[in-house]
Parts: C-alpha cells; sequence; structure tokens
C-alpha cells in the first residue's frame, strides 16, 4: 500500500477496499480533483456530457480526473449489457488516446483526463443483490482515495456527478476555486434541470422543481440544518470528510440522502453557486423515486405535484427553537411545551420514543459539544420528513403549487417580482415564474 497515505486513509481503505473491480487509466501523479459517474445503459448521455465537459478550462484538467463507473448486474436485461459494452469501447478509445472520430478527437484536445472501472464485463457484473447506484459511487469515491496525490497540501475533492447531466463551462474550476478559498469540507453545487420541448413534460419537470425548491426554502425558513438538496449529481467533498462518515454507502435509492445527512451532521454544508449542474429531465427506470420517477408517474396518470402546506415549516420552525433549547435537559418539559406548539407535534415525539430516547443521550451526553451533535443526529434530515409526513397525514393536506408559494411567500414574508393575480395564458409561464421566485427566495434565505 502507498506509503504516503495518511493513517486515517490506511485504516478506511483497510475496511472498505474491494478488489473485483481495477481503474483503467493513463496513470500519472498530481491528481487533487475526481470526478465519480456511475453509469447504466448511458452511451449517448455519456457523449454529451464528455462534450460538456471538454469545454471546461484546460487548466482546470491539469490535476483532474473523470471517473466513469460502468456497471450492470448479472440479471440486467440484454439491451442495457449491449449499450454498457458499446460505452466501455468508446471510453477506452479515449483513454488510450485512439479517437475513433472528429468528436473523439475534440474531447482529447480539450486537455481531458478519463478512468474507467468495469462493473459490466462477464465476471465483473454486480450481483443482483447489491447492484445499484450507491454501490457504483462508493466504488469510484474509493478509488479516487487511492488516486490522490498526498504529497501536495492542497484539497483532495471528490465530485459526484450523473451520466445524464450537462455542466457548465466553469464547473471544474469554479469549484476547485470554491473548496480551496473557503476552505470547505462538503459542499452542493447549484442544479438546474433542462427543460425538454413538449408542453406536457415541461409542465412536469417545473412542478418537480417547484415542489423541490418549496421544500427546501421552507427548511431555510424554520432555520433546520438540514436544509439542502439531496442529489447526487451535485454533491462535493473533501477526502476528509469522506473518510471521517465512513464513505458512500451502497443503497440502490437515496445514496445521496444518507450521505449528505452524514456528511452534514459533522460539516457546515456550503453552496456553490457560481456554477451549476444541468441533470435531465427524463423518465428514469433506474431508482424507485427522484426525478426520474417523478416524470414517470406524471406523464401516463397526469398526477398531480404538490407541494407541503408552509403551516407544517412553522410548526417545525417553533419546533427547532425549543429543541435548541436547554429545556432539552428536561424531556418532560419539552414534551409539554411541544403540546403548546401543536397537538400532533407531541403525537408525533411520543410515536418516535422522545422521551426513553432522551433520557439515555442524556445520561450518556458529558459535554455540549456532545448534545449538540446528539440533536442533529436524532432530529436528522430523515426524521425532520418524517415529521412533514407526520403532519400533512395528521393535519396539513398537501397544497396545489400556486396555492402552497403563494402561502410560503407571505409566511416568510418574500415580495414576489410577479402579480400572480394577473392571468398568464400559458402554464408554463406561470410555473416558470414561480421557480424563479423560488430561487430568488432560497438565496435569500441562505
Amino acid at each position: 500500500m502507498n506509503n504516503n497515505f495518511p493513517n486515517t486513509l490506511t485504516k478506511y481503505l483497510h475496511k472498505n477496499l474491494r478488489n473485483n473491480w481495477q481503474l483503467e487509466w493513463d496513470e500519472t501523479e498530481g491528481v487533487d480533483t475526481v470526478v465519480v459517474i456511475p453509469a447504466i445503459c448511458e452511451y449517448d448521455n455519456i457523449k454529451r456530457l464528455l462534450f460538456s465537459l471538454s469545454r471546461n478550462t484546460n487548466s482546470s484538467f491539469k490535476n483532474s480526473l473523470i471517473i466513469f463507473v460502468v456497471n450492470h448486474s448479472i440479471s440486467s436485461n440484454p439491451e442495457v449489457k449491449l449499450d454498457n459494452k458499446l460505452t466501455l469501447e468508446y471510453l477506452r478509445s479515449l483513454i488510450r488516446k485512439n479517437p475513433m472520430d472528429q468528436s473523439q478527437r475534440q474531447i482529447l484536445d480539450s486537455g481531458i483526463r478519463l478512468g474507467l472501472i468495469d462493473a459490466a464485463s462477464e465476471g465483473k457484473e454486480f450481483e443482483d443483490l447489491y447492484a445499484g447506484v450507491g454501490l457504483a459511487r462508493k466504488i469510484g469515491m474509493d478509488k479516487a482515495l487511492q488516486i490522490f496525490d498526498y504529497s501536495m497540501n492542497n484539497k483532495k475533492i471528490i465530485i459526484s456527478l450523473d451520466a445524464d447531466c450537462l455542466v457548465q463551462e466553469n464547473y471544474l474550476l469554479e469549484i476547485q476555486k470554491y473548496f480551496s478559498a473557503n476552505n470547505a469540507s462538503v459542499a452542493l453545487v447549484d442544479f438546474e434541470h433542462r427543460l425538454p420541448e413538449d408542453e406536457l413534460n415541461k409542465i412536469c419537470i417545473l412542478s418537480y422543481e417547484i415542489f423541490l425548491r418549496h421544500y427546501v426554502a421552507g427548511l431555510l425558513f424554520a432555520e433546520s440544518p438540514f436544509a439542502f438538496h439531496t442529489i447526487g449529481s451535485t454533491i462535493v467533498c473533501d477526502h476528509e470528510a469522506y473518510i471521517k462518515v465512513g464513505g458512500m454507502n451502497t443503497k440502490n435509492a437515496a445514496e445521496d440522502f444518507y450521505f449528505l445527512q452524514k456528511l452534514a451532521k459533522n460539516f457546515p454544508v456550503h453552496r456553490i453557486t457560481s456554477t451549476r449542474v444541468k441533470p435531465s429531465p427524463r423518465e428514469s427506470w433506474r431508482v424507485p423515486f427522484g426525478t426520474g420517477r417523478s416524470i414517470t408517474d406524471f406523464l401516463p396518470k397526469r398526477k398531480k405535484i404538490l407541494v407541503f402546506d408552509p403551516d407544517v415549516y412553522i410548526i417545525l420552525k417553533e419546533w427547532l427553537k425549543l429543541f435548541n433549547t436547554d429545556l432539552l435537559l428536561n424531556p418532560d418539559l419539552t414534551l409539554n411545551e411541544a403540546k403548546k406548539i401543536h397537538p400532533e407535534l407531541y403525537n408525533f415525539l411520543v410515536i418516535r420514543d422522545f422521551y426513553k430516547t432522551w433520557i439515555k443521550i442524556l445520561n450518556n451526553t458529558k459535554s455540549s459539544e456532545q448534545l449538540d451533535y446528539q440533536r442533529k443526529n436524532w432530529f436528522d434530515a430523515l426524521e425532520t420528513l418524517k415529521f412533514i409526513h407526520h403532519l400533512r397525514d395528521r393535519s396539513f393536506s398537501m397544497l396545489d403549487i400556486k396555492t402552497g408559494v403563494d402561502k410560503l411567500f407571505k409566511v416568510v414574508q418574500h415580495s414576489a417580482k410577479f402579480d400572480s393575480t394577473i392571468k398568464i395564458s400559458s402554464q408554463v409561464q406561470v410555473l416558470e415564474s414561480y421557480l424563479s421566485e423560488l430561487k430568488n427566495l432560497e438565496n435569500f434565505l441562505s
């Protein structure tokens, strides 16, 4: 094992190292930035993504490596396996600097450096039980740890991206600059879903992004420590943060949510707004929820995308104020005060066994720092979402977008720059206006 590895990394790799999959690349020193991209049946999208990445400045490639983890399970259908085979051939021709056409020459001329992990050829496929995007991300991220040049003192950055995304021309440079200038350990890159041409799909993706931003704006208003978007293609962390939280999980879905939740319990989550990732608006069979699933549900069934009633954010805000006071040292009194905020807050805490849990936590907590950590550890991003869902199911039904967004603006006293009462002929225009204002609100609250 490399003698230059930090002790924490050596210990991590001893527990986590998987030797089934190797990195194919034109090995070089000086790597301090690695972009990890899981890919399954993404042949055409990878071409578009690489062209997008290749438009970044040549200087940002100097110490960077883009790693594709091409993967599928043993039981994947033949179409997926064929697509991945073509992807492997395409990427290998680039890694070997043996371009097959003019577009590949253009990509190589940019100075981009590529790596490939083959989890798709016979004998290397994922076992069905463990296959999924979480495992693919983890293999790529763990491999990044092994190729960083630890003789350099600068940040070692792991960037998570998806094969169906596009990025802006300043993508790599802005991430590198931000981590260096702000000594950041964890950050999220701003995002903006690409809009499809047809109106129905456009309405769907605009509605979905409004739902996402409405939720995060509500959490920001409530001053939740977990007020951020959990989109896998926007997460960036340094190697120390990655190791500290035990690395990426291997979940088949929501791997990004749980990974970011772990990071947020230990580090501030920064926002990089000087560049953007542009996720795809496509339907997807790959995961059971998220953008792709929302589109799949919406299109054939016209399943309406709704937002939470902003009253839930008011209750959350009052609960977090109470939860972060010294009254928490007395769980009985905390429960009594919670009941005054809202009966369903009290009911939720009873259901979640708040009293017994916090008696046990308090008996094992020796300092205010430990108590602060336990607050975030117990009422984390998942518990926050469960609480919001409890309120939704018991007292506050979901609202249509117009009603829900207008109400949120009133709750947070945000003055929208458009008059939502004016009748606009295009539903797309209305949704675009709401989305723009929610972005403004999110930036203001942040």
